[in-house]
């Protein structure tokens, strides 16, 4: 059985709402699924909410993402290690003002 990554649409006319699920490769785009992992709102690029360890453990098992999906599973990743970076460097920075103050009160 051929297992897929792909989107179902679930949104009204001319408003696209799409679910992120594991679904066998013969069934139709919205027929039956296996497992939902996810959503993914186009009209909001940054709405796309997906459970990576859910994720993960389905590419181990050999499901394979459509080209879309694994667009913006690769989008998602790269967001989040963005937002890491940027989260340690503020922790940095406020190690170094920490510093700075408890020197300059040392001076006094």
């Amino acid at each position: 059985m051929a297992v897929k990554i792909r989107l179902r649409r679930i949104g009204s006319k001319k408003k696209p709402f799409y679910r992120i699920v594991v679904a066998d490769a013969r069934s139709p785009r919205n027929g039956k699924f296996i497992e939902t992992i996810g959503h993914y709102n186009p009209r909001n690029e940054d709405d796309i909410v997906l459970d990576l360890e859910k994720v993960e453990s389905w590419l181990t098992k050999g499901a394979q993402p459509t080209n879309t999906v694994g667009c913006l599973i690769k989008r998602l990743k790269t967001h989040q290690v963005k937002e890491k970076k940027e989260t340690e460097k503020e922790a940095v920075k406020k190690k170094k003002v920490k510093k700075k103050v408890v020197k300059s009160e040392k001076k006094e």
